[in-house]
């Protein structure tokens, strides 16, 4: 009969990243990258980031804020597509 300890019961809600990578379809870089910028916790044990699977499970992308980059390559073509007309 196997004894479980309640650090043990804790610790089957975290995940490592690469599983967090695959649950999302990611790269492990960019759940690192959410980890960084806060949007995920994270405990390290035996030198391993581990991060919650419920949070990963539920991580939603919030849109970037901001201007959309303008897309000047189609401006440059249809200028000299008008030019040689």
């Amino acid at each position: 009969m196997t004894k479980t300890s309640t650090n043990d019961a804790k610790l089957d809600s975290y995940i490592s990243q690469a599983d967090a990578a695959r649950i999302r379809g990611v790269s492990k870089q960019a759940i690192a990258d959410l980890i960084k910028r806060g949007r995920l916790s994270k405990i390290t044990v035996a030198g391993r980031t581990l991060v919650v699977r419920a949070e990963v499970e539920a991580f939603v992308a919030q849109p970037k804020l901001g201007r959309p980059p303008k897309k000047s390559a189609g401006k440059k073509a249809a200028k000299t597509n008008n030019a040689k007309k």
